[in-house]
């Protein structure tokens, strides 16, 4: 297996805290999967304002950190190197369980298609083995623009 740690992360994605939404990769195959983790805890930005009584991760952001494990897995590829991921779409969505404090949640995403610039991936999200999230989202794969 092939980890990545945070900085070599934020080499590849160009998130920043708060946004970025991954921890680590646990293991990926440029071009093929990557999995990662976001562990998630009770100091988060976003709990403070959705939910306050009853804190539960948004799930649009569940759909993000998929996302973003998926954009590593992708602009891992050579001819993808220092380009940019972003999202393209989101099918089949299906939210099954709250994300909560103290969860520790496995994002896993799949390319099942590449076409061009569209990449087309299968992700899953989980805690403890039971699913929370499910979606087949698209990503457009691009290059920065820079104020040059």
């Amino acid at each position: 297996m092939k980890h990545l740690g945070i900085k070599e992360i934020q080499k590849i994605i160009p998130h920043r805290h708060p946004f970025l939404l991954v921890d680590y990769i646990e293991d990926y195959e440029p071009g093929e999967y990557a999995v990662g983790y976001k562990c998630v805890t009770y100091r988060e930005d976003f709990f403070a304002g959705h939910f306050p009584q009853e804190p539960v991760m948004p799930g649009v952001l569940i759909v993000e950190a998929l996302a973003q494990v998926g954009a590593v897995a992708v602009l891992m590829q050579e001819e993808n190197k220092g380009k940019l991921g972003y999202f393209g779409g989101i099918k089949n969505c299906k939210f099954r369980r709250k994300v909560v404090p103290g969860d520790k949640l496995k994002l896993e995403s799949r390319i099942i298609r590449q076409k061009g610039p569209l990449v087309i991936g299968e992700a899953v999200a989980s805690v403890d083995g039971e699913v929370a999230v499910k979606a087949e989202l698209s990503l457009m794969i691009g290059k920065a623009e820079t104020d040059d």
